[in-house]
């Protein structure tokens, strides 16, 4: 049996890792001849790509007691997924150095964008169904969504959708982790919640409805503001509700308000 050693990923891992890299260069190549975008695209998608496979690599070694029963001898069904819908987002990456887009290009975004969003409910549903669900699934989901809450923001401003200030409901996560190093009560597990998950949601419905072409330039602020203050009294709550814990709770992390 190929397992997981000391100092490497194992042959089957790092062909499939390979692989999304690989997938990702021959789709960043059609969609840029296709949409007839700059000869960069498909290096700027492929560059991530390669990034996010390192890093998953690197994770994948460094955490092999967070893999599941089958985490030793490939990704599994689950994570297989997941690092799909990162190609996925490497390729909406490859957009944010675009000043301006044409119609075409921007409904193509739109789509990588919804089926970014739909995946994060089938890799889900795949580990429930395959029992292949593990710690590093779950982190390796989370932080995607993270990556694709702050990508949608720097595009909104990059196409004169809103301004800057709308970075800030992609940064939220981050400056929620930042804060628990400064004070450790932050750090504590949270409980789930209907009303995070709901938020999460809209937000990400939101950023998505608001870079479609045909959504007013007029309507993407007050939109994207509401979103912003619904995240900021979603935080509001946690951080509250974790203050108030007592001393000496067992910490783990914790999951933010944009956390599944």
């Amino acid at each position: 049996m190929d397992v997981l050693r000391p100092g490497r990923l194992n042959g089957r891992i790092m062909t499939e890792l390979l692989a999304a890299v690989a997938l990702t260069g021959v789709v960043g190549i059609g969609l840029g001849y296709a949409l007839h975008l700059p000869a960069v695209f498909p290096a700027l998608a492929t560059g991530a790509a390669g990034l996010l496979a390192i890093v998953v690599g690197h994770c994948w070694h460094r955490h092999p007691e967070s893999h599941g029963m089958a985490g030793h001898e490939s990704l599994g069904p689950a994570n297989r997924v997941t690092l799909t819908r990162g190609t996925l987002i490497c390729l909406i990456a490859a957009f944010l150095p675009l000043t301006s887009i044409t119609p075409a290009q921007s409904w193509t975004l739109a789509w990588l964008c919804f089926v970014a969003l739909v995946m994060d409910g089938v890799d889900g549903a795949t580990a429930r169904r395959t029992g292949s669900h593990s710690r590093f699934g779950a982190r390796f989901d989370m932080e995607l969504d993270s990556a694709l809450m702050l990508l949608l923001c720097a595009l909104a401003v990059s196409l004169d959708k809103a301004g800057s200030w709308v970075l800030l409901i992609g940064v939220a996560r981050y400056l929620f982790l930042l804060a628990g190093r400064v004070q450790p009560k932050l750090q504590q597990p949270l409980p789930d919640s209907f009303r995070r998950k709901t938020i999460c949601v809209w937000q990400l419905v939101t950023l998505l409805l608001v870079l479609l072409p045909p959504f007013p330039t007029a309507l993407a602020a007050p939109a994207l503001a509401l979103s912003l203050v619904l995240l900021v009294y979603s935080f509001g709550r946690d951080v509250v509700w974790l203050l108030r814990q007592p001393d000496g709770a067992t910490h783990s992390g914790g999951r933010s308000t944009c956390d599944p």
